[in-house]
């Protein structure tokens, strides 16, 4: 799996989502809505999700392993870090 492409969305009001990211995968699949969020321990990423009725978030697409998850969120990170980034407002309920 070769990430061939990270766009990245600056979030403009300040708080811990910094930025909201799509990858495309090999040149033939996208994951939007990937965020990238200001932790304790830093930067890490949250892959898109969908609010259940019982209130309770779920992954929509994620990695199966660790090592793929690792290599998004470095990829991502590493891109948004260095200013590969576009201004864009977010939508409140986008977040």
């Amino acid at each position: 799996m070769n990430i061939t492409d990270i766009r990245i969305r600056k979030v403009a009001k300040e708080g811990k989502l910094k930025a909201v990211a799509s990858i495309t995968i090999d040149g033939e699949f996208v994951v939007h809505d990937i965020k990238i969020i200001d932790g304790d321990k830093g930067l890490f990423i949250a892959m898109p999700s969908r609010k259940t009725n019982d209130g309770e978030y779920h992954d929509i697409a994620h990695p199966i392993n660790s090592e793929t998850r690792d290599r998004l969120q470095k990829s991502i990170v590493t891109e948004y870090e260095n200013g590969n980034w576009m201004e864009f407002p977010v939508k409140e309920e986008a977040v």
